[in-house]
């Protein structure tokens, strides 16, 4: 019986990513009617929990921080070109297109996915326990590469309106570059143990025994695999998105609640996988992911929007509202006194749920 439940699941782990490429090929840049889009987010559902299976069998196969390093790269990599593609077909929305999906990904990990997490992993374990020299190592990267990207537009004077100068706008990219290099490299070589998950006593925990290591061949199958279902996930999200934006349209929403929206759809894969982690009482894991995917958000988006503005003739528009900026900062100062216990309580996952409530809520109300 297990074994037969075992072929199942890996029938449908095959078969969703494969099927949701296809669809995404048969719908792409059409109209969709309202059955079709019915099905599209069935097998969209269906994609990102495939998603989540295979970057488990590569996470548990090379290990951590490799396998959460894997994720939150393969989600942005296909994230950042959604982006550019949709800069490229232009239009006014498209000037501040990178700076709402970027901030909207930096809001959604750093204080929804961090605070499920650590609500979770307390709820379930008495404390969320992680290591705070990796934790705050990433945290000190995200909130210079948020600081550089998204706030400095806002006070150079050397082109009107919240925008960097061509060269501004270079050093950024190679800043941004720069810093998410030394960051994996330290992550994955030099400090490689401040990113393990670790015990309640402190120690670092250098492999799981909950499950049987995958083999090389069914890690490279999964890789691909993991590759198509996000594809598929970032694609037919960006297929439904008319659909999303007559509906807040019709509800009399700001626009901005598309990309939220957008974002919400696209980090899904990330988010279920760091909640299964910290269910497991391997919170590192989670915080690896979910900071991982802020940092990779900025760092390869600015340095991919810049190269975009060399063809695009409008303006590219990255600096935050003040509104914004105060909730970065709020989440800045609030994580930096989450990271330092190096432990959390149901309350600190509460107060970053919260911050992640009042930016949604400013999202529908600004």
């Amino acid at each position: 019986m297990i074994t037969r439940l075992r072929g199942l699941a890996r029938a449908w782990t095959t078969a969703v990513p494969v099927l949701a490429v296809v669809l995404l090929g048969l719908t792409w840049g059409r109209s969709l009617p309202a059955a079709v889009v019915v099905l599209v987010t069935v097998v969209l559902a269906g994609a990102v929990l495939a998603a989540v299976h295979h970057a488990e069998v590569v996470a548990h196969r090379v290990g951590e921080p490799f396998g959460s390093l894997v994720l939150a790269i393969a989600v942005t990599v296909i994230e950042v070109a959604l982006i550019v593609t949709l800069m490229l077909d232009g239009g006014d929305k498209s000037a501040t297109l990178a700076r709402d999906t970027v901030f909207a990904a930096v809001m959604i990990t750093c204080n929804g996915v961090v605070g499920l997490c650590l609500l979770v992993g307390s709820l379930r374990h008495g404390t969320a326990v992680f290591n705070a020299e990796g934790t705050g190592a990433a945290l000190a990267t995200v909130a210079t590469l948020a600081t550089l990207s998204l706030v400095l537009p806002t006070f150079t004077t050397s082109k009107p309106g919240p925008e960097f100068s061509g060269v501004q706008l270079t050093f950024a990219a190679l800043s941004s570059l720069i810093l998410y290099g030394l960051f994996v490299t330290t992550q994955t070589v030099r400090h490689r143990d401040y990113f393990l998950p670790i015990t309640r006593q402190g120690e670092v925990i250098t492999a799981d025994d909950h499950a049987e290591r995958p083999t090389a061949r069914m890690a490279w199958s999964s890789l691909g695999l993991l590759g198509l279902a996000l594809i598929g996930v970032v694609g037919l999200a960006k297929g439904v998105s008319p659909t999303i934006e007559s509906g807040v349209a019709s509800a009399g929403l700001h626009h901005a609640v598309v990309g939220v929206i957008i974002a919400l759809l696209v980090l899904l894969p990330e988010t279920i996988a760091a909640l299964r982690s910290a269910r497991r009482d391997r919170v590192q894991t989670s915080l690896n992911l979910a900071l991982g995917s802020a940092m990779a958000s900025i760092g390869l988006t600015i340095p991919a929007v810049a190269l975009a503005s060399v063809w695009l003739s409008g303006p590219l528009v990255l600096g935050l509202s003040s509104t914004h900026m105060l909730l970065l900062l709020l989440t800045v100062v609030v994580s930096s006194l989450t990271v330092v216990p190096g432990r959390a309580t149901p309350l600190q996952g509460g107060v970053h749920l919260v911050i992640f409530a009042a930016y949604l809520e400013l999202a529908i109300n600004p």
